[in-house]
């Protein structure tokens, strides 16, 4: 009886973190110099799990990482759409306050 074979794993193509932010249209083409994509897509990896490869010191991206952090960023809420915090209330000064200080 002949084992099966296990499959060959298929290589994707890898993005260096400039071309993922291109392919994920998170780069300005008109400000070559703007580096929010680039900023944005290092902390996700960084601070929220982002899936990626280190290879020689360098974030990789593969196809499949792309397509699950555009499904990731999707679905989590970014910036001012949560609710926000409540004031405190302010400090009222009264006549009698003042006179007792005095």
């Amino acid at each position: 009886m002949a084992s099966p074979t296990k499959p060959k794993p298929v290589l994707e193509k890898h993005y260096k973190l400039k071309e993922a932010t291109d392919k994920l249209g998170l780069s300005d083409p008109e400000n070559p110099d703007d580096k929010t994509g680039q900023r944005w897509l290092r902390d996700g990896v960084n601070l929220h799990g982002f899936p990626c490869r280190r290879m020689a010191g360098q974030l990789r991206f593969s196809e499949s990482d792309l397509a699950e952090i555009s499904e990731l960023s999707r679905e989590r809420r970014h910036g001012n759409s949560g609710p926000r915090r409540k004031r405190r209330p302010r400090k009222t000064v009264t006549v009698a306050t003042l006179n007792a200080a005095a």
